[in-house]
């Protein structure tokens, strides 16, 4: 007999947490545990002896980011998941070995589950930008198309949308609008530039 792994929920949103409950409880091999819908957080979920903890980054706030480093290093064991569904800083989401977004699907979420626990090593991926995904950003943000941006720095259209994959995976975020407010807000680009 197999035991299940255990899940344990961090998420303020009733709806949401029981939403991504009963998603995983769909999923074969996993169970939720406990959902803790509140910042106390750190006594609880320890003797829950979870597998994974899957939390709102939201919920974190600068003061407490301390709090999720003292909680990993006393469960060295555990995979961090970050539940997205709004703009969470590149910062914060270094934590975290992977991000599961509201709408990922249910065989989405057993992916990016069976991946945490199959390596064995926290996620050490930047999230910095290099400095072509930061021209790339740039041109984006001018509204430049693929294929301009292709012709401008001479690369192939494939490789203009894999880095903007690489962007959308290092910020979080999916919008073209978003990476606008991005680029103007770390001084990428000037607004007077933007279309």
């Amino acid at each position: 007999m197999t035991t299940n792994k255990r899940i344990v929920i961090i998420e303020p949103y009733a709806m949401v947490a029981q939403g991504l409950r009963l998603m995983i409880d769909e999923i074969k091999g996993y169970e939720v545990s406990a959902i803790i819908a509140d910042g106390h957080y750190i006594e609880r979920i320890i003797p829950l002896r979870p597998d994974i903890v899957i939390v709102n980054p939201a919920m974190i706030d600068t003061k407490k980011r301390g709090e999720l480093d003292d909680l990993a290093q006393r469960l060295p064991n555990v995979a961090f998941a970050a539940l997205v569904y709004q703009y969470i800083e590149p910062d914060v989401l270094r934590y975290f070995k992977t991000t599961i977004d509201i709408s990922d699907s249910r065989e989405r979420v057993a992916v990016k589950l069976r991946q945490m626990l199959e390596t064995a090593e926290p996620a050490t991926e930047s999230t910095e930008l290099s400095d072509r995904e930061k021209e790339i950003l740039v041109a984006v943000a001018k509204g430049m198309t693929n294929k301009s941006i292709a012709e401008q720095y001479h690369l192939s259209v494939h490789t203009v949308i894999t880095h903007r994959k690489n962007l959308t995976r290092k910020t979080g975020i999916k919008s073209v609008s978003g990476l606008t407010v991005y680029a103007i807000l770390n001084n990428l680009i000037d607004i007077k530039e933007v279309e």
